[in-house]
């Protein structure tokens, strides 16, 4: 019986929740023996000019070190999209948190009393805190640039568009900033050797693109950085391996002839951090009163923050703007303008949650418009099973699918009739406490980036295998998906199974963990190369056992080769083969990237209550079904889906990264930045479906994501539903009490 489809508790756990991981703040490396210890000074202020900085009583304080400021530096500044990002602030701050100071110190305590004792004069300018003000362009966040505008795509729209539409709706909607707020906040620790090369140890989703981004800013040949990752505590996109801080703690490291420490704190973390979504989205959507959809068109003004780092962003949202429907007309444009904000980055879905949030909210908007059920609106303009592959007007080729009987299952084990009585029952007795119901049927894409990834498979002489992959994990359990591949491929028990990853020494080539890409690249690699190792085995095999390589097979059961039809008497197993073998004869280093990006896809459903006096939402019931393919480990798979469902609720309801009109954060403490705890959510309703993909020998597709994306509409509709016969039409995330209870009093005003 294969291991594959089976669950398998992660073998990753076991530590994690008795000894605990090593992550960063946990080495004790010998390299790092005599460490100094450094903390930034970062601006109070979102936009200013620095007049001057006074290090000297910092200097003098106990402890210290040096103090470093952007005159010290030696190094070309970096890009950010259009314009240069320096790597400590010079001559101008452009937002809250930015760093203007590096203070290293022999202990950490001593670092926070220091760092105050940096003087730094600021010459305030006015502040660009939103989109809004960014494009009014009276303020110039970069005077290069010419205006805050970093970056356009897409021009005028047909004048005809929605002409043949008897229905159009038109409405802006707001996709809010977030912060991705990891258990584990940044950090570093950096060593330079005798011979002149860099180790840095990272807590980072990509070790490769680290080494590469540390190296161009320190001016270095990539092999002269060592990048190890050690445990890494979550990281969401947020840790993707290009903040500018890893470069200033290897130079001053450098410069100071000793390693170096850092840890942020979570303050920092909350307004240094990259942050995520942060779009403004105009939808329009026009048809026939019959529910079928001939034209949609999305504008996308993207907020990139203070320096626009990625602005792939809305590009993704603009080719996932048609979700699963298969409209006629789709019409796209979008802006990325820079603002005196903490810059944003790529975020869990990164570009699809905004796409999906916005064409659901379109689709239930047309549907209230027209009088018609949600679910039948969109049953009328799905993407047929037929179809696939398909190409959407926006230029996506989705591999596989069927949305109509992801939204069928959904609603089925919902019990969606009965939810609408109930709904109807609420209403027509006047219950102050209101039901609403809210769907949303997604799809997205996983495995986009199309750089392939590295895995290396090699059988140890006692016959155990070590397996080397260019993915990293932080949190979703590779190490014990890629053991079952590899145990289900050769025959060999898990627990005899190394995975080793992050450390650029060991795996030279690699891409890293984001876009939900780790399965299909890392995981298809692992598997050619036990393929590789396979078919080299098999000619040995037949050495050893005097028999034609291809009467030979290999017994997965046992781990060991026989001849066909001879039984144990005729059988070698992997430790006799390794133990006579040449070095590397069963060893195999592979690069795959022989596939193309599949499209997972599921339908979500969520049922809430809202109090109507008082706006207080609380999500009863959600049900899902997240659709990436066959299943390799039920375990690892589930704990996805809960983790992106609860991430996806918390935008929706209670997640919001707000600034003043000055740029400073509001929300810059975890006392004021609220995110869903186990307590605000009840038992997840998992659906299976697996819709297998030809684009990888795995047939899988990317699950890290998808619930996420699908899950945050669907509690937004809920929630909108819930009061919509009482004349609300809309409510921007999150749907806090507030924001509830205000716009059931603006419909009150208006009555």
């Amino acid at each position: 019986m294969s291991i594959v489809g089976t669950k398998v508790v992660r073998v990753e756990d076991e530590k994690l929740i008795t000894t605990g991981g090593t992550y960063i703040d946990d080495l004790r490396e010998d390299a790092l023996t005599g460490a100094v210890h450094a903390m930034f000074v970062r601006s109070p202020i979102a936009h200013a000019t620095i007049t001057s900085i006074d290090t000297s009583e910092a200097l003098a304080a106990p402890g210290v070190v040096a103090v470093y400021t952007a005159a010290d530096l030696d190094l070309k500044p970096g890009k950010a999209g259009p314009v240069t990002q320096p790597w400590l602030a010079d001559g101008v701050v452009r937002y809250v948190g930015e760093p203007v100071a590096l203070v290293l110190a022999e202990h950490r305590y001593q670092l926070a009393d220091a760092a105050e004792l940096v003087d730094v004069d600021y010459e305030p300018l006015d502040v660009v805190a939103d989109i809004e003000t960014a494009l009014a362009g009276d303020t110039v966040v970069h005077p290069e640039l010419g205006d805050n505008v970093a970056h356009t795509n897409g021009g005028d729209f047909a004048e005809d568009t929605f002409a043949d539409c008897e229905v159009v709706v038109r409405k802006t909607i707001v996709n809010q900033r977030l912060a991705a707020a990891p258990l584990e906040v940044r950090g570093a620790a950096c060593a330079w050797g005798d011979d002149g090369r860099l180790t840095l140890w990272l807590s980072t989703q990509n070790a490769h693109f680290a080494q590469s981004a540390v190296a161009k800013g320190l001016g270095l040949d990539s092999g002269r950085i060592r990048v190890v990752t050690p445990d890494v505590g979550g990281g969401f996109g947020a840790k993707i391996g290009t903040d500018p801080e890893p470069v200033v703690l290897a130079w001053a490291s450098r410069r100071v002839g000793r390693p170096v420490r850092w840890s942020e704190t979570r303050s920092e973390n909350l307004t240094s951090m990259t942050h995520g979504r942060a779009q403004r989205n105009t939808i329009t959507i026009g048809g026939r009163r019959d529910g079928t959809v001939l034209a949609f068109r999305l504008e996308v003004v993207q907020d990139a923050g203070a320096y626009p780092r990625t602005l792939y962003l809305p590009t993704l949202t603009e080719m996932m703007a048609p979700g699963v429907y298969r409209f006629p007309k789709v019409e796209t444009v979008s802006k990325t303008v820079v603002t005196n904000t903490t810059p944003i980055g790529a975020y869990r879905g990164a570009g699809r949650p905004e796409a999906t949030a916005a064409v659901e909210r379109a689709i239930d908007l047309f549907a209230a418009e027209i009088g018609a059920d949600p679910a039948d609106v969109r049953r009328k303009n799905f993407i047929p099973p037929d179809a696939f592959p398909h190409t959407t007007p926006t230029g996506a080729s989705y591999d596989s699918g069927d949305y109509a009987a992801a939204l069928d299952k959904v609603l089925e084990a919902a019990g969606y009739a009965d939810l609408r009585a109930e709904q109807a029952r609420r209403r027509a007795a006047g219950d102050p406490v209101a039901l609403g119901i809210g769907m949303s049927t997604y799809v997205e894409i996983t495995g986009g980036d199309g750089k392939g990834d590295s895995g290396r498979v090699d059988i140890n002489p006692d016959g155990s295998v070590t397996a080397y992959t260019g993915v990293s994990p932080h949190g979703q359990g590779i190490h014990t998906t890629l053991a079952m591949l590899l145990s289900d491929r050769l025959g060999v028990p898990m627990d005899r199974i190394t995975v080793r990853h992050g450390d650029t020494d060991e795996v030279p080539k690699g891409v890293g963990t984001m876009g939900s890409r780790s399965l299909q690249f890392g995981g298809s690699a692992i598997r050619k190369a036990a393929d590789d190792v396979i078919d080299k085995a098999r000619r040995l095999a037949a050495d050893a056992l005097e028999a034609s390589a291809d009467d030979l097979e290999l017994d997965v059961e046992a781990g060991a080769w026989r001849v066909r039809g001879a039984g144990a008497a005729g059988s070698v197993s992997w430790a006799d083969l390794a133990a006579e073998a040449e070095p590397g004869a069963l060893s195999a280093d592979v690069w795959f990237d022989e596939v193309g990006p599949t499209f997972p896809f599921g339908a979500h459903l969520a049922v809430v209550e809202v109090d109507t006096l008082t706006g207080k939402v609380t999500l009863r019931r959600i049900v899902a079904v997240d659709d990436a393919g066959p299943v390799l480990n039920p375990v690892t798979f589930q704990g996805q889906r809960h983790g992106g469902l609860a991430q996806g609720v918390a935008q929706a309801l209670l997640e919001v990264m707000d600034y003043d009109a000055d740029g400073n954060p509001t929300t810059a403490t975890l006392a004021d930045y609220s995110f869903v705890t186990a307590t605000g959510l009840p038992d997840f309703e998992l659906v299976d479906m697996a819709t297998p993909t030809d684009r990888n020998p795995l047939g899988v597709k990317g699950i890290g994501e998808a619930a996420t994306i699908g899950s945050t509409p669907a509690v937004q509709n809920a929630v909108v539903d819930a009061v919509s016969h009482l004349g609300v039409t809309h409510i921007d995330m999150p749907t806090t009490p507030m924001r509830v209870w205000e716009a059931l009093a603006r419909v009150r005003e208006a009555d």
